[in-house]
């Protein structure tokens, strides 16, 4: 084999062996969670202010065919946060204009528990998610893998990457 050939070879395994989602722990800051990502994402916060009195945070990223984000939100009231979770399940439904396929009960160590805390697979029209939201405290977070296909297994590493801080 000639030295081109073998480049080419060693060049070409080389690409079959790297993965199209490469996991790695991410610590948004302000957001009181790690998870793990399948890429670097991009985090963007703000803080509470007179005009939006909620301090919120997205972390955000794509790989392959997926986007992946966790966004979570601090309320002034606990009497906001069951309806805050459920607006959130509510409104990603509507916006993709999706139906709900599956719900499934949702753990992460640490998380207050509430009824409305939990996991959905959507299926819209031209996307599938996978949604979970839960709460600490007065702390509310969404997670969210969108694409044109499901990828349960993809879920199943980003939903128990999740680690609530002490």
């Amino acid at each position: 084999m000639t030295s081109r050939a073998l480049l080419l070879v060693l060049a070409l395994s080389l690409a079959a062996c790297s993965p199209k989602l490469d996991w790695r722990q991410t610590h948004p800051v302000g957001a009181g969670i790690t998870a793990m990502f399948p890429c670097k994402p991009v985090v963007n916060s703000r803080p509470a202010t007179a005009a939006e009195p909620a301090a919120m945070g997205l972390a955000e990223c794509k790989a392959d065919e997926w986007t992946f984000s966790l966004a979570w939100a601090d309320l002034k009231d606990p009497a906001l946060v069951g309806p805050a979770l459920h607006e959130m399940q509510r409104s990603l439904t509507t916006k993709l204009n999706a139906e709900v396929v599956s719900t499934e009960a949702l753990t992460v160590a640490g998380m207050t528990p509430n009824p409305a805390a939990g996991q959905q697979l959507l299926r819209g029209t031209q996307q599938h998610a996978r949604l979970a939201v839960f709460s600490r405290g007065l702390r509310v977070y969404q997670v969210l893998m969108l694409g044109t296909q499901d990828n349960p297994v993809a879920w199943e590493s980003f939903i128990t990457g999740l680690k609530l801080d002490s």
